[in-house]
């Protein structure tokens, strides 16, 4: 009898350290996400440097990505119908990884070689509505 009290008492135990763990790892979680700076960055290039623009854009959000260890994500698109109109999906891990990145050496030339070619840029910050699904989404990859 008195061994199966120990074992109820070390079970009991065991699901409350599991559950007390499992709190804690959600509540980092959350902190987590609430840090994260997610924004879409929407530019619009002159004509005439369309294609030297493709090109400074390929190049920054993967040397960006591995390089530094708080950008998540730096993904820049063409919209089909207005090739002259990007998109870039921007995931930081936090205020100071973003702050970091402007100023590195990378991000510096792609900024200050392309500040001319651009006619226009507006950067929407945005809220991730399931950003717990991003570690399926980027597993895929």
């Amino acid at each position: 009898m008195c061994d199966m009290r120990k074992l109820i008492t070390l079970v009991l135990a065991a699901i409350s350290f599991v559950a007390c763990t499992q709190k804690s790892v959600n509540k980092n979680m959350e902190q987590q996400q609430d840090s994260l700076i997610t924004r879409i960055a929407e530019i619009e290039v002159y004509d005439q440097y369309l294609d030297e623009y493709l090109a400074a854009a390929k190049n920054v959000g993967g040397e960006s990505v591995a390089k530094e260890e708080g950008v998540i994500c730096i993904f820049p698109m063409q919209v089909k119908d207005e090739p002259k109109t990007i998109r870039i999906v921007e995931i930081y891990r936090d205020e100071a990884a973003y702050k970091s990145h402007l100023q590195t050496e990378h991000f510096q030339t792609y900024k200050q070689g392309t500040l001319h070619m651009v006619k226009s840029l507006r950067l929407v910050d945005t809220h991730p509505l399931a950003p717990e699904a991003m570690e399926q989404i980027f597993e895929k990859l």
